[in-house]
């Protein structure tokens, strides 16, 4: 494979000398690259994806809410005024530390400083079968899969022959009672309770049950106890069924087993756990239980005081607590690890990272959330007011937070949601995985035509 010295050509403008590489343009990678927009030296920004994702409303996505194009923007389009900086659409495969380069599925890039922030993905403790029956959510795709599911489930149930098939289309399981799994069940109850509520004719939506499974003792165990009951309370004001202490044994096309138990549920989605993505295996250092990389204090890698790690793939204890995979924290790792970067590159020593905890938020439903920041803790509509704003704030793009704030203002007005789309190519592995033709007895060209005819 050829080898790519350097993203540059000459004559180009760009500054000749040190070269920083960033894997990864989520919020740690992008913070890292703008904060060395003034840097001496060339930038190159890769990353498989052409765009920026804000995480935290996949989730609406998934549940018709918001259509992608409204939590996303392209990194080129952001960081298009950063003169030394070059993106690339590449797929990372290998970072060989002695050489200091990046290999990827085409080729490799030289570096003399790397910032690693490539994420992490869906864990599914070691049961990797149960992923094409519980899909989680961390991109695009997840989300659309997600989406389309739920919308054909209902769909489904439209055309089941009988009460205890319908009951199975209409059951809904989420797995992991952390933010993630929260949101879902609440916008899955919503959906169900409001948007769908007049839309069939055979049978009611508001008769879909939502279950929502968490091994430990209580919902969002990382926040304060008092937040935690609130959470459970409104969920189950909006008919979510909150089971905790709960343990899932395995899942299949049909259902959920907990141990002797069984849920018949035709919809099951993963919100249980994550871990670092499979290019932190190739560092050949040590990792976490999760599969994180375990960094200095400077978030540097042992013995390579040039290669950092941040965001969702660094593994970073602050007295007896790891710092969690959100956000604020990413962005500060990022702001951090451009700052020591600038300090080797002016001959100083790097400065260790404090991470400043924020708060944290977790939308519920409409009007529905918890919030804590600082020592101040909010429930209910001014926790939901708090949690839009800051996300809205924090969307880039004004085109980005105008569509978005008029969706939600329009879904709190009507209840309605606007990207209720059943895509052609989903349907059509959703049909092959799930069985629906067989079970419902639809002939193929039937629910193909079904299909396309609900899409809004």
């Amino acid at each position: 494979m050829p080898a790519h010295h350097g993203p540059f050509r000459p004559g180009d403008g760009a500054p000749a000398g040190r070269h920083i590489v960033i894997v990864g343009a989520g919020f740690g990678g992008l913070r890292a690259a703008q904060q060395l927009k003034s840097s001496p030296a060339r930038v190159t920004v890769l990353d498989r994806r052409n765009h920026h994702l804000f995480q935290p409303l996949l989730y609406q996505v998934a549940t018709a809410g918001l259509n992608p194009s409204d939590i996303a923007a392209p990194i080129r389009g952001i960081l298009r005024r950063q003169r030394n900086t070059t993106v690339l659409l590449a797929e990372v495969t290998a970072i060989d530390l002695a050489t200091r380069r990046v290999l990827l599925s085409d080729g490799d890039i030289g570096y003399d400083f790397l910032i690693l922030a490539a994420g992490a993905t869906d864990d599914y403790f070691g049961h990797e079968a149960w992923a094409q029956h519980a899909p989680g959510l961390k991109s695009f795709d997840d989300a659309v899969e997600i989406r389309t599911r739920v919308l054909l489930a209902f769909e489904a149930a439209e055309r089941a022959s009988d009460d205890v098939e319908r009951a199975r289309w209409l059951t809904f399981v989420v797995i992991g009672g952390g933010p993630t799994g929260v949101e879902l069940a609440g916008a899955l109850s919503e959906i169900a309770r409001h948007t769908l509520a007049r839309d069939f004719r055979r049978f009611d939506p508001r008769e879909a049950r939502v279950v929502l499974l968490e091994r430990g003792p209580r919902v969002l165990a990382a926040y304060g106890e008092a937040s935690s009951a609130s959470a459970a309370r409104q969920l189950e004001r909006l008919g979510v069924d909150v089971r905790t202490g709960t343990m899932v044994t395995d899942i299949d096309a049909h259902g959920v087993t907990l141990g002797s138990e069984r849920i018949a549920a035709r919809t099951v989605l993963w919100a249980a756990g994550v871990r670092g993505v499979s290019l932190a295996r190739t560092l050949g250092l040590p990792l976490d239980r999760a599969g994180r990389v375990v960094v200095e204090r400077d978030l540097s890698l042992p013995g390579h005081p040039e290669a950092f790690v941040i965001g969702d793939l660094c593994a970073f204890e602050q007295g007896s607590k790891s710092v969690p995979g959100v956000a604020p924290a990413a962005m500060q790792m990022g702001d951090h690890a451009a700052a020591n970067v600038l300090r080797l590159l002016g001959g100083r020593p790097t400065e260790a990272f404090v991470y400043r905890d924020k708060g944290s938020l977790a939308t519920i439903g409409r009007a529905a959330a918890v919030a804590e920041i600082g020592w101040f803790r909010l429930s209910g509509l001014l926790a939901w007011l708090a949690w839009l704003g800051i996300h809205i704030f924090f969307l880039i793009g004004f085109r980005n937070r105008a569509l978005v704030l008029f969706e939600w203002s329009w879904a709190y007005l009507t209840y309605q949601r606007g990207a209720r789309l059943i895509t052609e190519s989903i349907y059509d592995s959703w049909r092959t995985l799930w069985g629906a033709v067989a079970t419902t007895g639809t002939p193929a060209s039937a629910a193909q035509g079904s299909a396309a005819a609900s899409a809004d």
